[in-house]
């Protein structure tokens, strides 16, 4: 990732949303809403290559920066969503520096290092005039969401060609004990473990992302320190403004009567 490009996303708070829907008009519609970024989820959303490709394009067109988080830490799959228009990945379940550096060289050509198949199926900004220049507009990001990545972040951030990481919290918190998510017995300690990832992403100028529950959450993590913040959830958003749609709904029927 270009010096310029890292950083615009780690001097001020990036705020984005998650996309695990498969319809290209929703999130069309979410990266109209003003969003930095909208990820598309290729782990746990309901979203398959062509659905991922078709999000893509939506994405961009709708003027958010598009990113994708894979579904495990592959390079065929890297590529893939690198080639149909990611800006980024975002990549589960790391563990380790050895397993960090597998995912950077994924997303990179030779040119750079790297070990990504040249193959620009769809032109535009996120193919650049040569490889290299293309590979310094790619951001990549380890999700830190068990103990072990936890416990070796720092080696993990130290690692060329990772320009940050994404925790996961509520794997993160069952990782760390907890029988459900966020179990309050276990909070203090997710808390010290996300101001380690903060204060190792800031000494090395590296970006600290987090995945949040709603925008009141995201605001309390960008003031903690967080600079790459997930504040909503496609499906999450849809079922509560239905839900308060309709409880809206009913309430004014309930007063109808009173009203006239």
């Amino acid at each position: 990732m270009s010096e310029q490009h890292s950083s615009a996303l780690t001097q001020a708070p990036r705020v984005g949303a998650w996309v695990t829907l498969d319809s290209i008009v929703a999130t069309e519609q979410i990266s109209r809403a003003g969003f930095d970024y909208v990820c598309i989820d290729g782990q746990h959303g309901l979203l398959g290559y062509d659905a991922q490709v078709r999000a893509l394009v939506a994405i961009a067109a709708g003027g958010a920066v598009p990113f994708a988080r894979v579904s495990t830490n592959s390079a065929a799959e890297i590529g893939r969503v690198l080639d149909a228009g990611a800006r980024g990945v975002i990549v589960p379940l790391i563990d380790s520096a050895v397993e960090a550096r597998k995912a950077a060289l994924a997303a990179r050509y030779p040119t750079s290092g790297g070990s990504r198949s040249f193959g620009p199926m769809r032109l535009g900004p996120h193919f650049s005039a040569t490889p290299a220049e293309t590979d310094a507009s790619v951001t990549v990001l380890a999700m830190i969401e068990t103990a072990s990545g936890l416990g070796e972040v720092e080696a993990i951030l130290d690692v060329d060609g990772v320009d940050g990481v994404y925790v996961g919290p509520y794997d993160l918190s069952l990782a760390l004990g907890a029988r459900v998510p966020f179990e309050d017995a276990i909070l203090p300690l997710l808390e010290e473990g996300l101001d380690r990832v903060i204060a190792a992403a800031k000494e090395r100028g590296k970006i600290a992302g987090v995945h949040c529950a709603d925008g009141l959450q995201a605001a309390r993590r960008a003031e903690q320190g967080f600079t790459f913040i997930t504040a909503a959830t496609d499906v999450a958003s849809l079922r509560a403004d239905m839900a308060l749609q309709l409880g809206n709904a009913r309430g004014v029927g309930a007063d109808r009567g009173r009203a006239y």
